[in-house]
């Protein structure tokens, strides 16, 4: 536990077990700095569930440019899951060095629909100025698939030297070196999260009429449909997709008619 007086190391009381409480990575609590123990949890103000931390300012959803191959569903999937959360999020694509064309491509399209995007280097140690500045003073969660630099990118921003790892050319994606989830002070003022990476993420579950309000570009049309019960997929009259093609880019209009037919 971090606290004014210091790191403590506690164990929580057999209360939490009995009233089924898990503490969590970000979770604010009370403890007894005598005994160790940790006493009260606090109510939280959010919660991702994949990563499973607490209490954040804001997502970093981190993509690499190559190297494993970025793939936009799952890119879209954390971003649903932020949304979904009511957490603000953000994108960085690493690797710039290795082609420029995916990271135009990324801040073209989401840009546009209202996320902000940066592009860094690693290896070249480029485009972290504006990073650092959006991290200030904040609690920010890095989420993301294995290999794209997480890791690397904490180095940069931080004291701690966590172990990075290397792309599988057999498999052509990253190998899991972090383990845990785990809270490190950055080197200006706040907190950044470091999480394992996924290889899959499943977009929340949730009732299919509430699932366009969280595609940020759908959300100025829902209220122009002709049916308020409207899926934007089939039915005639649907605002929705009269703008796709349009301010709505077909690429994600598609990938949420995937999200949609797996159920």
């Amino acid at each position: 536990m971090d606290t004014e007086h210091g790191l403590f190391i506690c164990n929580a009381r057999g209360l939490f077990r009995k009233n089924k409480q898990t503490p969590i990575v970000g979770d604010l609590v009370e403890i007894d700095t005598e005994s160790k123990m940790l006493m009260t949890l606090l109510p939280r103000a959010n919660e991702l569930k994949r990563p499973r931390v607490a209490n954040v300012d804001q997502v970093v959803v981190v993509f690499a440019a190559a190297q494993p191959e970025l793939h936009f569903a799952m890119l879209d999937r954390y971003l649903l899951q932020a949304e979904y959360e009511e957490i603000e999020a953000a994108i960085c694509i690493n690797k710039n060095d290795l082609t420029d064309d995916i990271p135009r491509q990324v801040k073209e399209l989401y840009e546009k629909v209202g996320y902000t995007v940066f592009i860094v280097s690693v290896n070249d140690d480029t485009g972290f100025e504006p990073l650092i500045e959006f991290l200030h003073d904040k609690t920010t969660v890095l989420a993301g698939p294995s290999g794209v630099g997480k890791s690397s990118i904490i180095n940069k921003l931080t004291d701690s030297a966590l172990i990075v790892g290397k792309v599988s050319e057999r498999i052509g994606r990253g190998k899991h070196t972090t383990r845990h989830t785990e809270f490190i002070p950055l080197l200006s003022k706040g907190y950044v999260i470091d999480t394992p990476g996924f290889s899959s993420l499943e977009p929340p579950d949730i009732p299919l009429a509430e699932r366009a309000m969280l595609f940020k570009e759908f959300r100025p049309w829902l209220d122009d449909c002709k049916f308020r019960n409207c899926l934007h997929r089939a039915e005639k009259e649907c605002a929705v997709k009269e703008q796709v093609g349009q301010s709505i880019d077909t690429r994600r209009y598609e990938r949420y008619l995937e999200w949609i037919r797996s159920d």
